[in-house]
């Protein structure tokens, strides 16, 4: 299945890159670097996200040598806002005209990817994982040039999984150090149903707070926190062994 997607993107002009869950857990993650490696040609069009797991360092030259970009997200800095993505369009927008007037500009699939899961291909990363979470109907055949649908043709997925997700509409984000999901009622009751083991840690929090007017931070407070990037862009360099944190 890997090979396939890989082979399927081939003449995709963007970047192609692996992400999880977390792939360096994969026990043929060398492997699958190599191919991709082998198949996409241009570094610069090789992507990596990870947590860089403490344990995996030894993948470091692998990473170094494969990938021209490297995403983190290791919910270890207070800079990285999570959108809650599991509080449900439909269940804080009920008037649905205005609901798609927020999804028909998502930022998500205006700026974010496409992706592709065991169980095909979509339009959006959100609606794929999704797709898996809830047992859904499956994506678009993986085959060569199948990321050249155009929006008109998102309809089916759009219609099934933008209204259950969160990431359309302005919503108050959390830290990603709290490690803790903000869910709406309804989407909470479909986790309980299939036993999400996070929920039945409770890790979670029901969101009652309604639309935001704030949800974007202001750039001061991203700038405040400079010196803690900093910091965590050299533990992360020092992990894979690169030396320099600008690197």
């Amino acid at each position: 299945m890997f090979q396939k997607a890989v082979d399927s993107l081939i003449d995709f002009p963007g970047m192609v890159g692996i992400i999880g869950g977390e792939p360096l857990l994969h026990p043929e993650f060398e492997w699958m670097a190599r191919y991709l490696e082998a198949r996409i040609p241009n570094k610069d069009r090789r992507g990596l996200w990870s947590t860089l797991p403490e344990k995996k360092t030894t993948c470091a030259g692998t990473i170094n040598r494969v990938f021209g970009n490297l995403y983190l997200n290791d919910h270890t800095v207070d800079t990285v806002l999570h959108q809650p993505i599991l509080v449900a369009s439909q269940e804080m927008v009920p008037a649905r005209e205005e609901m798609w007037k927020y999804i028909d500009k998502c930022w998500v699939q205006s700026m974010w990817s496409a992706s592709i899961t065991p169980k095909g291909a979509y339009f959006c990363e959100v609606a794929a994982a999704m797709d898996m979470l809830f047992d859904g109907p499956g994506g678009w055949p993986v085959e060569p040039g199948w990321w050249k649908r155009a929006p008109d043709e998102f309809g089916d997925q759009k219609k099934l999984w933008c209204p259950n997700c969160g990431c359309a509409i302005p919503l108050k984000r959390r830290p990603s150090v709290d490690k803790i999901d903000d869910i709406s009622p309804g989407n909470l009751e479909r986790l309980k149903g299939i036993g999400s083991p996070k929920v039945q840690r409770g890790l979670y929090s029901v969101y009652h707070k309604g639309l935001s007017q704030d949800w974007r931070p202001d750039p001061n407070w991203y700038m405040s926190h400079v010196e803690k990037e900093t910091e965590y862009r050299g533990r992360i360099a020092a992990r894979l062994h690169m030396g320099d944190a600008g690197s």
